[in-house]
């Protein structure tokens, strides 16, 4: 019979702590979590304050001190969580490959594996890993995985497709040694019978802002409207991080061409950058965009830069704020960002979407407990 301890999990990378955020809110307890960036270390501890956060690289990380910080045997931990840095593998990284020192922080995920022996992994990361070198990487992970007996699958989860108001494409990484079937969430829109969530119904309750305006305590000056406003506004009675960057001049003049769902193709040709005005129709697709209400978020980078996608609000001539961009990827009200505005932006782009996370973890909670309850019937 399998031996279920209480949903224990640590999470590597963790960064601001969104893959944890999904998680808990799945019913995992995360016990310990570690990174090496300062500011969303900061960030982690401020909202995740009963878990045990280790600073630093994770080269300095043993298994034996995560087994004694968590006051777990080998073997005992539930999960192995994590989001090795992902530069590397990244379409916007025009040298990436597996030459770049970052591709192969994975394999620090692996050797905490074997020290660790978790019932379960769930490793997450861009979809560019799948193309850079033939998909190598993917063939490492899974090969060493399976040395250390677990059965691993991996699939392309689309962040729209489990509530998440965002065009954002991850793949995951799920396994167990447990001898149990691997299975993924089931999307819970389809963008037809149940409507994915817009841009209107993720942000548009919250109070207008200028060019490099807002606070980083404010108060809500407005209702929600739309249960996704409802979800994200739980627990929270103060409104963070609701702060916009300032935009140049000519950035500005451009802002007045383009319209709702509009992109650099608005803007008249003697205001475009120079290394635009030569571009095809069909080039920069969503560069320099305004969001439109009914649509979705583009994919939040760690920059909220106009110049690489659509980061202009529908209705209000301004970059998105931090606050917004983090209701697209999903994260609630509650979870303030700490640091600069740069490293506040850099933390949301970076993150896992908790939505998408807390689908993950609900179904390997599921797979779990009806395996579990099946061979306790076979038992009777």
């Amino acid at each position: 019979m399998i031996r279920l301890f209480k949903y224990t999990c640590i999470d590597l990378f963790a960064g601001a702590g969104g893959l944890s955020e999904g998680l808990k809110q799945a019913g995992f307890t995360i016990l310990a979590a570690n990174d090496f960036d300062e500011a969303a270390a900061l960030t982690y501890k401020y909202n995740h304050p009963e878990t045990k956060f280790i600073d630093g690289p994770i080269q300095e990380v043993s298994s034996e001190y995560l087994l004694y910080l968590t006051g777990l045997q080998r073997g005992e931990l539930f999960c192995l969580a994590g989001g090795p840095p992902c530069q590397a593998f990244s379409v916007y990284n025009h040298q990436r490959g597996m030459h770049d020192e970052r591709s192969g922080l994975f394999r620090e995920y692996i050797r905490l594996v074997e020290g660790l022996m978790p019932q379960w992994i769930v490793m997450e990361n861009v979809t560019g890993m799948t193309s850079v070198e033939d998909g190598l990487a993917i063939k490492e992970i899974t090969e060493s995985l399976k040395a250390l007996g677990y059965d691993v699958q991996h699939r392309v989860l689309k962040a729209e497709e489990y509530g998440v108001p965002q065009e954002r494409r991850r793949i995951f990484f799920i396994g167990n040694r447990l001898g149990i079937p691997v299975e993924f969430p089931e999307p819970t829109h389809d963008g037809v019978t149940r409507p994915f969530v817009n841009v209107e119904q993720a942000i548009m309750d919250l109070p207008e802002l200028g060019v490099n305006d807002g606070s980083e305590v404010a108060e809500y000056t407005n209702p929600p409207f739309s249960e996704y406003q409802k979800e994200m506004r739980q627990n929270s009675s103060l409104l963070y991080n609701h702060t916009s960057p300032n935009l140049g001049e000519i950035n500005i003049k451009r802002l007045a061409y383009i319209k709702q769902g509009g992109s650099w193709r608005d803007i008249p040709v003697e205001l475009l950058p120079a290394g635009m005005k030569r571009a095809r129709r069909s080039d920069h697709t969503k560069r320099y965009g305004r969001l439109a209400l009914n649509g979705l978020s583009c994919t939040i980078l760690t920059k909220c830069d106009p110049h690489w996608g659509s980061y202009f609000h529908p209705t209000q001539d301004r970059v998105i704020s931090v606050r917004e961009a983090a209701r697209f990827q999903s994260f609630p009200d509650r979870f303030r960002f700490l640091g600069s505005r740069v490293e506040q932006y850099k933390q949301v782009g970076n993150a896992v979407p908790p939505l998408l996370a807390r689908a993950v973890g609900r179904q390997i909670i599921k797979t779990t407990e009806s395996t579990q309850r099946v061979l306790e019937e076979s038992l009777c």
